[in-house]
C-alpha cells in the first residue's frame, strides 16, 4: 500500500492554523485541523507521528487516519472543515400543526357523557378513534397542550 503524504500550500497551512486558533468550531473540526497541520509534510517539515498525535490532541489514531483519508478526498480545505451534509432528511414529526388543531379542538370542547372532565388519556384514545392519527401517547397530547398553555382544569 503506497503512503500518501500530505503537502500544504502556504494559503492552506495559514487557513488551517487560523481554523484551528481562532473563532469558535465544532472540536471535532478543531482537532481535524491541528491532525492534518501535524502531518504536513511541506518547505522540509517532518510529520509528527501518529502516537504522538493521538496523544497531544486527545484523539484516537483510528481519528487520524479517517481525517488524513477525509483530506486526500477532499477538493480544498475549506470543502474538509465543514459538517458533513446530511444523506437523508430528518424524520418528518407525527404531530403537524393541522394535528395539533384538532387536538386543541377537542380538548375545548364538550366532555363526552359519563366524564366530568377531559383527561390525556381520554383525549389521546379520542384522536385515534377519530382518525385524527394512527397513534398517539398521552405525553405527546400533554405537550400539544402544553406549547399552547392550556390545561384540562
Amino acid at each position: 500500500m503506497e503512503r500518501k503524504n500530505i503537502e500544504l500550500s502556504p494559503d492552506e497551512r495559514k487557513e488551517l492554523k487560523q481554523f484551528s486558533t481562532k473563532g469558535i468550531h465544532s472540536v471535532r473540526l478543531v482537532n481535524r485541523g491541528k491532525i492534518i497541520l501535524a502531518l504536513d509534510t511541506s518547505e522540509g517539515r517532518k510529520a509528527e507521528t501518529q502516537e504522538s498525535i493521538a496523544k497531544r490532541i486527545g484523539v484516537s489514531r483510528r481519528t487520524i487516519n479517517t481525517a488524513k483519508g477525509d483530506f486526500l478526498l477532499s477538493q480544498s480545505v475549506s470543502s474538509f472543515l465543514q459538517r458533513k451534509k446530511r444523506k437523508t432528511p430528518p424524520i418528518e414529526p407525527k404531530i403537524t400543526g393541522e394535528v395539533e388543531a384538532l387536538i386543541i379542538a377537542l380538548a375545548c370542547g364538550e366532555v363526552p357523557k359519563g366524564h366530568a372532565k377531559w383527561t390525556l388519556k381520554l383525549i389521546a384514545d379520542r384522536c385515534v378513534q377519530l382518525r385524527y392519527i394512527d397513534a398517539i401517547s398521552h405525553t405527546s397530547v400533554r405537550r400539544v397542550l402544553k406549547k399552547q398553555n392550556l390545561s384540562l382544569t
